[in-house]
């Protein structure tokens, strides 16, 4: 089935606007080498940027099979289809090109368990859309890596970040020094699978204090139904690390998050705390896929990627939320450092 899809993807026409952005993906982001094996999964919806993925493949030289989803399991995935993971078995690379559906988070966890037993270089292109293959996916990440690193050096030295923004924002992420920071610039490495579009920096915090308020976007399956929320945000209160209160103008959202955060026992709980690093994206545009890379502070609810931060808890949920025009300031023993201003970074050189 795996080589009956391929063919269908080499006959499928993309636009070629993809193809830039496509090229990046395998070339730039992925290194993918011809005496490598690679496993594309995708779904109908993906299924021309599958296909411009499958051209850049092809330009490469390398092995590679396709997984159209709906041919092997009905939607939403209860489980990932065992021929998806039993092919990974066998690759030294995974992309994951696919709008995700509600409830499937725990089909994509068993995915990356094997990209992380395996240390597989795996893109993590969920939602992805034709917007972000000519937006996000044509970034400069030479120039988004360095940026990347720039802010490493400062928060892996860090013991405290605090950020405000115009909306009401004023929280202070205290730091784990126990807890591993990891880049994912869009450079991806064995050592650490990433999204495509790249470009964050991320941890588990020890604990946050304060008012989160999302003026941006809310992710999972949220994403999709809520969009932009400048005109109705999503205003998060957080004590010793979990969601004590959020409200919106909007109740069904404001329901349907109350509802997501109390899924398992943490998945109220900070998980992750990340500055984005992507400065080829310039707005937010509705999809947590890229709006998560746009400069600035985001956090999730729920599984904090232990496998990789080091946080000894879990959750089976995780769900990011993002605000606009951050204020961040990091402080370390060398005093207290201003990073960015009103959205944007005074760091990069």
């Amino acid at each position: 089935m795996a080589n009956e899809q391929a063919a269908r993807l080499r006959q499928t026409e993309f636009p070629e606007a993809f193809a830039p952005g496509a090229r990046q993906a395998i070339e730039t982001c992925l290194r993918v080498e011809a005496d490598e094996k690679v496993t594309l999964i995708h779904d109908r919806v993906t299924e021309t940027i599958a296909a411009s993925l499958a051209e850049a493949l092809d330009r490469v030289g390398c092995r590679w099979n396709a997984f159209l989803l709906e041919d092997m399991a009905p939607r939403p995935l209860v489980e990932m289809p065992a021929a998806v993971l039993t092919d990974m078995e066998t690759s030294d690379v995974s992309i994951f090109a696919v709008t995700v559906q509600r409830n499937e988070l725990k089909s994509r966890m068993q995915m990356t368990d094997v990209v992380n037993r395996r240390r597989m270089r795996h893109a993590h292109m969920v939602n992805i859309t034709p917007e972000i293959m000519c937006q996000g996916m044509r970034a400069d990440y030479a120039r988004v890596d360095r940026l990347s690193q720039r802010v490493m050096e400062r928060v892996t030295r860090a013991r405290r970040i605090r950020a405000t923004t115009a909306a009401g924002t004023a929280i202070v992420a205290e730091l784990n020094p126990e807890y591993r920071w990891l880049k994912t610039s869009g450079i991806i490495s064995r050592d650490k699978w990433g999204n495509l579009p790249g470009g964050e920096c991320f941890t588990t915090p020890g604990e946050v204090n304060g008012r989160f308020v999302v003026d941006g976007v809310v992710g999972d399956w949220l994403c999709a139904r809520y969009g932009l929320l400048a005109d109705a945000p999503l205003t998060i209160e957080i004590a010793e690390n979990r969601v004590v209160s959020c409200t919106s103008a909007n109740r069904e959202l404001e329901a349907d998050f109350r509802a997501y955060i109390a899924t398992d026992e943490n998945s109220n709980r900070v998980g992750e705390f990340a500055i984005g690093t992507n400065v080829g994206v310039e707005r937010v545009i509705g999809n947590i896929l890229q709006d998560e890379k746009f400069p600035g502070i985001h956090i999730a609810f729920g599984n904090p990627y232990g496998e990789h931060t080091g946080a000894p808890w879990t959750s089976g949920t995780h769900i990011d939320v993002v605000g606009l025009g951050f204020n961040i300031w990091v402080e370390s023993e060398a005093g207290e450092e201003q990073m960015m201003r009103e959205g944007r970074f005074l760091i990069e050189g």
